[in-house]
């Protein structure tokens, strides 16, 4: 319990310290602001922060916070470490960092940015890959929640019954989607995902009192962080924490998707230092229930007076909605499957939903098209969402693996599009704050491609897989690094010194 409350004011000081630093850093200012500047009524809508916040919360989260790390605590309290310096150090970042530029370039969608900062080609890369993860994630939580509707309504019998109704359930959710989709920004999603992020907090607060509980009463310990300092997982070498753990855990600590959601809080806030508490603390806020639910997924199948072990979370399946459903019910009692229900099914859709808006978002800003007027949405919209349908017929469990991947690698081409903006637009020696975790989920990146099996799987195909998997991903971090300074530092120091040296006045 003791590394778990350090772990918890470590997340509340990085707000107050790191991200107050990252903020000074970027310098907001008192320029207008896009929904400001040109409200439209659907995408630009100016918003209260408060509201701001709630929504952007929940569009980063769902499930990630959730399902992420109770997956990851299968590696043990170990995972501590990454949510809290993952989220202060490079989650936070890349969420400020994406959001901001965004408002700084008239609500721009990631590719955009891209683009403007690191070239043509990396624009083209990232509006086929954006779309691509978003469609997915789309997918991935219109069938979730379609399946758990109808395995609660069956009792889990299966059969044709079971798969009629998943089938109707994902209808209905599609046609949802198409109305968030498609509605004004202000009139679904700013009236219903604040009450949905405050029941996501309170879900939290819930579960994380009832384990601290169950910790002082001595039924279900809470795993010390320094009695668990190690790969916990019952798979052990087979399932090292580095690459795995830093993939699987994703929207606590870092997550690419959260680059192509902030864009449209940045189009609906009213001032640029709004931003702080907007971008950076609604990712801290994710990393600080992604840590209430990890330390509570170890505690509960951790059982006084045996040895410690997360053998239990692992043959549970780690993060799913049935693990999630029985934790709640047992810890908060019929509350709890109350906030179960909106915690695994809510949630998720509340994800989907703005996944498919950011789709559309993106085509507009890829094709120039404009959105203000419902015609020009729907011929966006629609084909999207048929897409996502069609997708839904093939294995839930092949579309979330190459998720995962895919999700950290935009994460990673995020940070190093705002590493060039800091050092070209404000300092070289401030742009190390994106750079360095730039760097990380480059080797993350890599390593994970390397290694996994649904990618290279060196893992399994070689003797030595893990290490020549390591080897690549810190060969291929330090080769992007190496590219980073010779095409964008090194230029930029030079410039600046040469600008300064031809402005100083000759010596007599």
């Amino acid at each position: 319990m003791i590394s778990f409350f350090i772990a918890l004011v470590g997340l509340i000081v990085g707000f107050f310290i790191y991200g107050t630093f990252v903020d000074k850093v970027f310098k907001p200012d008192d320029r207008k602001t896009p929904c400001v500047e040109h409200p439209d009524g659907v995408d630009y809508v100016p918003m209260k922060p408060w509201r701001a916040y709630l929504i952007q919360l929940l569009n980063i989260a769902g499930l990630g916070p959730i399902f992420g790390a109770l997956s990851g605590a299968i590696w043990g309290p170990s995972v501590y470490l990454w949510i809290v310096l993952g989220t202060i150090f490079a989650g936070g970042v890349h969420d400020y960092l994406t959001g901001m530029l965004s408002m700084r370039n008239d609500g721009a969608s990631v590719s955009e940015l891209t683009g403007k900062y690191l070239g043509p080609v990396m624009k083209n890369v990232m509006r086929v890959f954006s779309v691509v993860l978003l469609v997915m994630v789309g997918v991935v939580f219109m069938v979730g929640p379609a399946g758990l509707l109808s395995t609660m309504i069956t009792g889990g019998k299966g059969g044709s019954q079971a798969k009629t109704l998943t089938a109707v359930f994902t209808i209905i959710i599609l046609a949802y989607y198409l109305l968030a989709t498609l509605m004004p920004i202000d009139k679904v999603i700013g009236k219903v995902y604040p009450i949905f992020g405050i029941c996501l907090i309170v879900m939290a607060l819930g579960i994380g009192g009832a384990t601290i509980i169950r910790h002082i009463n001595g039924t279900h310990p809470m795993i010390e962080l320094w009695d668990g300092f190690k790969n916990m997982h019952p798979k052990g070498a087979a399932q090292p924490i580095w690459p795995l753990m830093f993939i699987t855990v994703a929207c606590g600590a870092i997550s690419g998707f959260h680059a192509t959601q902030s864009p449209m809080m940045a189009r609906c806030l009213t001032s640029e230092k709004q931003g702080r508490h907007v971008f950076y603390g609604a990712m801290v806020s994710e990393g600080i229930i992604a840590l209430i639910w990890a330390s509570a997924g170890i505690a509960f199948y951790n059982v006084a007076g045996k040895p410690f072990s997360t053998a239990g979370l692992f043959a549970a399946g780690g993060g799913n909605s049935t693990t999630v459903y029985k934790m709640s019910v047992e810890l908060l009692g019929p509350v709890g499957s109350i906030l179960a229900l909106l915690g695994v099914v809510a949630c998720p859709i509340t994800s989907g939903d703005t996944a498919f808006r950011s789709a559309r978002l993106t085509l507009a800003d890829w094709f120039k098209i404009d959105q203000s007027k419902i015609k020009t949405r729907l011929p966006l919209a629609i084909p999207l969402l048929a897409v996502g349908y069609l997708i839904s017929f093939l294995d839930y469990n092949i579309v979330w693996r190459y998720f995962s991947w895919s999700n950290q690698t935009l994460a990673m081409i995020a940070l190093w599009t705002g590493a060039t903006y800091l050092t070209k637009k404000v300092s070289p020696s401030k742009g190390w704050i994106a750079t360095i975790p730039a760097t990380f989920m480059s080797a993350v990146s890599i390593t994970y491609f390397c290694f996994a099996p649904e990618c290279l799987s060196f893992g399994t195909k070689l003797s030595n897989g893990t290490a020549v998997s390591y080897a690549i991903g810190i060969i291929g971090a330090l080769l992007f690094f190496g590219i980073f300074m010779f095409r964008v530092f090194i230029p930029t120091v030079s410039k600046k010194h040469t600008s300064h040296t031809h402005h100083v006045a000759p010596q007599h």
